[in-house]
């Protein structure tokens, strides 16, 4: 980030409108690069929509889906990935119900890009996960 370069709010980088702008899609990725397999890695026992949120994952890094989808994909995925969202993650019970419905909400959306090699992917992944 250059000197003169405004800092990013977390709220600008969630931002559905603004998922697509260059520099919002750069900072969900790294979010994204550096924090969901940590996550992933010790919420999968836990959380009921694991598989999906790993095929969202693997639709993202497919080279074959949409650049647009893979930017709204990265941005759900980054929202799943902060520590502070609505419903606090520690919050037992309660607390991923906001991003399981973010997660529902792209699916719903984008579903058509999330093809059976993705979810083959994910069903492999979450059982060498829920496995070590």
């Amino acid at each position: 980030m250059s000197a003169k370069a405004k800092p990013i709010t977390p709220d600008e980088a969630l931002d559905p409108s603004r998922a697509l702008v260059p520099s919002i899609q750069r900072v969900n990725e790294v979010r994204v690069q550096k924090g969901f397999w940590p996550k992933i890695r010790r919420t999968a026992s836990r959380i009921p929509f694991a598989g999906q949120a790993l095929s969202v994952w693997f639709a993202a890094r497919d080279p074959e889906t949409p650049t647009a989808a893979k930017g709204v994909m990265v941005g759900a995925l980054a929202y799943f990935v902060l520590p502070f969202d609505a419903i606090p993650d520690i919050f037992a019970g309660i607390g991923f119900t906001d991003d399981a419905a973010v997660i529902a909400a792209l699916i719903a959306t984008l579903g058509a890009n999330i093809k059976r090699r993705h979810k083959d992917q994910a069903t492999s992944a979450l059982e060498r996960l829920r496995d070590g």
